[in-house]
């Protein structure tokens, strides 16, 4: 691989935006741009937060599968990670990611019945860098 754990994980908390994807109940990709994840346990588990009434989220309960992508432009590198994504309401969940400002978008404050924790978890990862793709398989991958 040509580009290190650290790279990766250093140009994702480095970029704005998290591109992530869904598949829709007639099986097609749905993709959206979103905030960066609010949490990551290395290149296995992402956090973002998100409206509990949002379409993703009623397509994530229909069909788990999802990838994130993040990609920087400056290099013209990206990784795409494929997994699943679990949509998480427990209270314990929501206050580990909940940031002061949070009520401009849950009015309610951390206990909003419309805010949820959507987590993903990698199974594998593709990086596209210098004109080429590797594709790793993360299931028995130290990440």
């Amino acid at each position: 691989m040509a580009i290190s754990n650290e790279a990766i994980e250093k140009m994702i908390d480095g970029i704005g935006v998290s591109i992530i994807s869904s598949v829709d109940e007639s099986g097609f990709p749905n993709t959206k741009a979103m905030l960066p994840p609010r949490r990551r346990e290395g290149l296995s588990a992402f956090y973002f937060t998100t409206n509990t009434s949002s379409m993703r989220v009623k397509q994530y309960q229909l069909n788990n599968k999802a990838s994130l992508y993040f990609f920087d432009k400056r290099f013209f590198r990206g990784v795409m990670l494929i997994g699943t994504m679990e949509v998480l309401t427990d209270q314990m969940t929501k206050d580990m990611i909940w940031h002061d400002g949070d009520t401009m978008y849950y009015p309610l404050g951390v206990t909003d019945p419309d805010y949820c924790v959507l987590k993903f978890s990698a199974k594998q990862m593709r990086i596209y860098q210098n004109f080429k793709s590797d594709t790793i398989d993360l299931s028995g991958w130290n990440v």
